[in-house]
């Protein structure tokens, strides 16, 4: 027998809010209700989102708290800063989970530096496999009625690198992240960087220089696993696919660290967690193993001649970076098996 969770979905007409609608469906216990965006309030579903054929003759209404109010669950998929004042007016008994940034940093600091404006205040983090001091973040989402879904970026260095911070293997004064991006990480607008005749055949880097957004969110979540202090250069590049990053992260081996310790690091880390997978050694993750699916591929080695530990990492995006993190945390917070509607099962070719 199912429980019923009645779920509204702001931002329906974009690329987040699509995935949203697409990996929720998946949840036996899911209904839809109010489906919501702004520019596009009463069009057809099925014109911006034309896969979902079992949704396609649903009309968005307007992104008001009135249509969004009387769910069990209200899911933002609002571009940054758009999230906080609709949140502020929805019922506290409803579970409200933000995809987007207003609600992820700690530090109103951070917050003003990166992204201007005011601090909208912190929630509770929705990245069940994060390390913290005292075990997992999943075991303080139980319950909450708020939850700030982590950055895509976000999610593929974390998961890459805090294993070997929590085990103190390698020294996070010196983490260096390079990540290969698909573009549907930058939205669904339009812009000339993002037009098919710049992007196709071309890779080119963006917020280089320590200003992308999702720095400050990287160093929490590393502070979270351990580090006293964390230095990362952080430089993402588009590519030409339209899901997946692929984040290579490196940092300096540990004084007096062996390479069976540096595995094992992870291997502790992970040997439990349903959708965070280290391959086996000499084994390399991409992207196109993960497309559709809830799950982050590792892998780790030494660069003994550099003395640096290299990480490899690889999501979609829209998935184990947004949508299907939301949907873990939703599990989580409700009591729900954590793996119920997801898949670590890809599409591939």
């Amino acid at each position: 027998m199912h429980m019923s969770i009645r779920v509204a979905v702001s931002g329906a007409s974009g690329y987040v809010g699509g995935e949203v609608l697409r990996v929720f469906s998946a949840h036996p216990d899911v209904e839809f209700g109010a489906l919501t965006a702004h520019s596009s309030a009463g069009d057809a579903l099925g014109a911006h989102q034309p896969h979902l054929r079992h949704l396609a003759d649903r009309t968005i209404v307007d992104t008001t708290p009135e249509n969004l109010a009387g769910h069990d669950v209200v899911v933002l998929a609002l571009p940054h800063g758009a999230s906080a004042e609709i949140a502020a007016q929805l019922p506290p008994e409803t579970l409200v989970i933000d995809c987007g940034a207003d609600h992820r940093l700690q530090s109103a600091e951070s917050w003003a530096e990166y992204y201007g404006g005011d601090h909208a205040g912190t929630w509770p983090y929705g990245m069940p496999e994060l390390l913290t001091p005292t075990g997992h973040q999943r075991d303080v989402l139980p319950g909450t009625k708020r939850i700030a879904v982590p950055g895509c970026n976000v999610t593929a260095v974390t998961l890459g690198l805090q294993p070997g911070v929590a085990a103190g293997v390698v020294d996070p004064t010196d983490v260096v992240a390079v990540l290969a991006n698909g573009y549907s990480g930058a939205g669904k607008k339009l812009a000339v960087p993002y037009l098919a005749s710049e992007a196709l055949g071309s890779a080119q880097p963006y917020a280089v220089g320590g200003s992308h957004r999702h720095i400050p969110e990287i160093i929490q979540n590393l502070t979270s696993a351990g580090a006293a202090d964390v230095r990362l250069s952080f430089t993402p590049t588009l590519v030409p696919m339209s899901r997946g990053i692929l984040a290579t992260v490196t940092a300096p081996l540990a004084t007096g660290v062996n390479v069976e310790a540096v595995r094992a690091a992870w291997e502790d880390a992970y040997a439990d967690e349903p959708f965070v997978h280290l391959l086996p050694e000499g084994q390399w993750p991409t992207t196109a193993a993960t497309l559709g699916a809830n799950t982050c591929l590792v892998q780790v080695a030494v660069d003994g001649k550099a003395g640096r530990v290299v990480v490899v990492s690889a999501i979609d995006n829209l998935v184990k970076g947004t949508a299907g993190a939301a949907l873990q945390s939703m599990n989580v917070a409700l009591g729900l098996p954590e793996t119920t509607g997801l898949t670590t099962i890809g599409v591939a070719p």
